[in-house]
Order: structure tokens, then sequence, then C-alpha cells
């Protein structure tokens, strides 16, 4: 049973919250109320015993929970509701870690003890509140300035995002925005190649950059006093790239080998041979690498021309986080980008039709089997997303989820099995791996197929359940206590969302999750009709069809 009101511990209103039963004897003087306390399932409640009656007066030394005689009690009432007339309890801030529940008070309180009354007392007390000071800004080109202040850190990771990636490519152009993010750092009008890395190691930062299928990143990590000096340099390198005809044929060399060093890795191969069937003829199916025939024909004219389209300013987004001010870099922004003229807003993206292909390609020379199965998911901000998460994070997320426990651990069937989310602005998909022995994989697939229709025919239990969500809870903080991780948050909510979740939001999004939830998903999503599998290895005779898939 839950109910809505904010938590009477720490009063997050977007919390869920348990009402729990209030035991008490006959003699108790509290009302016949149940006692709501925060329920929030990534913060570990302690129970503590209340062992004094109407008269008792608590001594400052030794601390009831604790027993310390160093710690610091202070008065904390369990309850602010005025009709419940709770009395004042101490509660230890020595321990923020944990909290001791003694069995016997202290003989030097001289209580007298009633019937235990159980109170179950919110971590939350304990903690400051979640107050993200996201601030927002827009330049008059159309250039967007996200920051996050983070005053308890010395670093701050910036980046420029570029709202093109590869799926905005034409077929012939392919690979053309990962290249292009290679060619900026081959140098540029103020800068060699040798320069930008010779720079940026002599303030100690981290220079980096990758592609998406739906964007391009410049980033850098550096101590808050040189944040000039490397928003200097990655401005640099998205205003002023010189894309040298030599430095071009060098590159596509570069490349080249990167390509054949992907294709070398049996579970890129697979991917890509997956992906590639699975949204046939459009972008979201290409390599974001591009083929030998696509990089050998890129030109200086090509890069220049699509450099002008793609990183117009109206196309960029500036994010930062850390030890720095939203008129820090908002300074430092318009002075390398607000000269920029806007050159118009992007055209929608076309939605991928889904296919469901069986693929098998059989590479002998391999020492194991690769299996990719994979069926349609939601889009990035669909209302369902969290669900989506705690199905995945069930079935393949972790170590305790199904797959790993049932395929790994209790028969040894493969080192690496999991399953994950590939979500996009209006796609997504949801694919099973896993490497195996030729000898297993029929039994690997009828496991993992076991499993899809387990989800579909039964509810998970509570404690499954709460353990996905813990899991994706504990992750999410996790991820958030960096710069860069804060950084590209902001990136991430603005590009897909238009605004800024805070933490317990999205915390109570993932608890709403419910076990009917995750089952009316897998019986959304695992339909034998629309599996897409993928084997790649020394088959050893095995085959594959759509009645197999059954599930």
């Amino acid at each position: 049973m839950f109910r809505s009101n904010p938590c009477i511990i720490c009063s997050r209103a977007s919390m869920k919250m348990r009402v729990l039963t209030d035991h008490r004897d006959e003699g108790s003087q509290l009302p016949p109320n149940p006692r709501i306390i925060c329920s929030r399932a990534s913060i570990k409640m302690r129970v503590l015993m209340d062992h004094r009656d109407e008269g008792s007066q608590l001594k400052a030394n030794p601390c009831i929970i604790c027993r310390s005689e160093k710690s610091a009690c202070n008065p904390f009432r369990i309850c602010s509701y005025k009709t419940l007339n709770l009395k004042s309890f101490r509660i230890c801030s020595y321990k923020k870690t944990g909290v001791y529940t003694p069995s016997i008070p202290p003989a030097s309180l001289s209580l007298t003890p009633l019937s235990p009354l159980s109170f179950r007392v919110c971590h939350n007390a304990f903690m400051a509140p979640e107050i993200r000071n996201i601030q927002r800004h827009v330049l008059p080109n159309g250039l967007v300035v996200i920051t996050e202040p983070m005053s308890h850190v010395r670093s701050v990771s910036v980046g420029v995002w570029i709202r093109n990636g590869s799926r905005r490519e034409i077929p012939q152009e392919n690979g053309l925005a990962h290249f292009m993010e290679h060619m900026v750092f081959k140098g540029t009008e103020r800068r060699s190649a040798e320069a930008i890395a010779r720079e940026m190691d002599s303030i100690g930062g981290m220079l980096d950059a990758f592609t998406s299928k739906e964007q391009i990143c410049f980033n850098a990590k550096v101590l808050d006093q040189n944040l000039p000096i490397a928003f200097d340099i990655i401005s640099d390198l998205c205003l002023h790239p010189r894309f040298d005809s030599t430095d071009i044929k060098n590159e596509q060399q570069v490349v080249l080998e990167e390509i054949k060093m992907d294709m070398d890795n049996p579970e890129y191969l697979l991917h890509e041979t997956f992906t590639r069937g699975f949204w046939p003829e459009h972008p979201l199916g290409r390599p974001i690498l591009g083929t030998p025939d696509t990089v050998e024909k890129f030109s200086p004219t090509v890069l220049h021309n699509r450099f002008k389209e793609w990183f117009a300013p109206d196309h960029l987004l500036v994010t930062a986080a850390g030890n720095v001010t939203h008129d820090q870099v908002t300074d430092l922004v318009a002075k390398q980008f607000g000269h920029l003229q806007p050159t118009g807003g992007l055209e929608d993206h076309v939605a991928p039709q889904t296919s469901a292909p069986i693929q098998i390609d059989r590479k002998p020379d391999l020492k194991q089997v690769h299996l990719c199965l994979g069926v349609p998911s939601l889009p990035i901000a669909h209302d369902r997303r969290f669900v989506v998460a705690v199905l995945n994070n069930l079935l393949g997320g972790g170590m305790s989820s199904r797959l790993f426990q049932n395929i790994r651990e209790k028969r040894g069937l493969a080192y690496a099995v999991f399953s994950e989310v590939t979500p996009y602005s209006d796609a997504g998909m949801f694919t099973v791996y896993a490497g195996c022995a030729k000898e297993t994989i029929g039994q690997v697939l009828d496991l993992t197929l076991a499993e899809f229709r387990a989800l579909k025919e039964s509810p998970v239990s509570d404690e499954e359940l709460l353990r996905a969500k813990n899991h994706l809870k504990g992750s999410l903080m996790l991820s958030l206590e960096s710069t860069s991780s804060r950084m590209s948050n902001l990136a991430r909510q603005e590009l897909y969302f238009g605004r800024f979740f805070t933490l317990d939001e999205i915390l109570a999004s993932i608890e709403a999750v419910t076990r009917e939830d995750v089952q009316s998903l897998a019986q959304e999503f695992f339909r034998p009709e629309q599996i897409s599998a993928t084997v790649l290895g020394p088959l050893n005779g095995f085959t594959l069809d759509r009645n197999r898939l059954a599930c």
C-alpha cells in the first residue's frame, strides 16, 4: 500500500511512501495512525527501538544508538504530524554509514522500558537534498549552453556536442562523421597535431572525442583553473580544422586499419551484421566507421562542405560540469562561437522499419560461436523507458541477472553473456549476446529463449524486482559522482528530452515500475515473429529456423 504524501522524515515529495503498521501496546499514547516513512529502495532503513516512557529524559552521553561518547547527537522528531504527539528522539550523527540498534538501553540513562515501538528512520535525514543547479542559456545564433556547478571538486568537464551523427550521412558518405572527428585532430589553422597534444599534456588534462549514430562530441576534463586553455583548444578543433589533403590520405589509412581491426573482432562483426539486418537500408543499420569503399573516396571538398553544414551554431550544444560558474562558461562560449551565423534547423529523422532476419555466418577459423538475439525496443524518451531498463537488468544486465546465473554460473556454458538496450530518438533495439563453444550453441540458444518465455508467462518476484531497481538506482547515483558523467548527462537530457529531470524524479520513476509492467513489456517484446538472430563462428552443422525461436 502506497501513498503519495511527502516523506515525514526527509520531506521529499517525489518518492513513493510506504505505510507501515504501528506496533503499539494498549498503554501507548499514540493514536491508531499508521506511520509514513520513506521507502526509497536505494536508501537503507534502520530500525530503532524507543525505550522511554512519558517522563523519561535522555542524557547527552553516551549516545543511545552507537553508545559513543564522541558523537554529537541531535534531537530529531520521528514524526511531524501534530496528531501523533510523538516524543523527541535522539539520532546518532556520529556514524552516518550505519546506526547501531541496542537491545537494552544504557544503564546510565535509568529508563523504564515500554513495549518497544518500531520505527524505521529515513537515511535521508543524514543527507543533504539533491539540488542540481543546472542553468541554460541560448546565444543569439542558437547555440545552447548548459552548466552545472559542482563546488566540491577541483575539475571541470566540458563538451561541445554536434547534433549530427552517422545517421545523417548519405549512403555514399557513410563514415564521414567519424572521419571528420579524426581529421580535426590532425591540425587547425593555429595548431599542429603535435601542438594540440602537447598543450593538453602541459596542463594535465584529458582531451577526447567520439562519434555515435546521432552525435559527435569533443570533450575535455581539466583542473578548474585550466578551463580557458582547454576550451580554446576544443573551440579551435571545432572552428578551424585544416583538412589538408596529405593529412586526409594518411588518416584514410588509419581509419581503414581501424575497420580491419574491428572486422577481426568477432563480437563487433556479429553486432554489425545483426544491426545491418535489423534495420536494412537505413542509416541506423550502417556502421559508424563506414566501409573501405566509402572511406577511400573522402576528399577535402566533401569534408569542408559537410563541416560548414554540420558545425553551424544552431546545431551545437556546449555542456560543462564541475568547479565553474555559468557565467564563466557562457563568456568563453560567446567569445569563441558568438560570431557564427545559424544555418537553420535540422530536418527530422526518418524512423527505421525493423526487419527480423535469421543470419548464419560460418567462420571456421574462430574458436567460439557468437550469438545475438534481438527485438525492437522503445525510443530513448519513451514513457516506458524505465520498464525497459528494469527488464534489461533482470534478464542480463548484471551478475545476478537470469542469463548470467543460468547460463554462466550454474552451467558454465559461456564467459560473456548479457543483454543490452540500444535506444535512439525514434527507435530502439533490445539484444542478447552470448559467446560459447560450438558444441553448446543450441543449449545456450534454448536457455535464452526459455528466459524470454518465463518473463512472458509469470511476473517476476518482488525480491528480484527490488534487486533490479536497486541496481539501477545505485548505478545511476554512482555515475553522477564525476564531472564528466554529469557533463554527458546534461547533454543527454537536453538532446533527447528538452528538460532536466531531478535525481528524485528518476528514482521515483524506477520505483514506480511494477511486476505487471515488466511482464507486459516482455509479452510485447519477445514474440517469435519479431526476434532477429545472428550466429557467427564454427557452427559444426548448426542450423536455425523460425520455429526454433518459439517462446
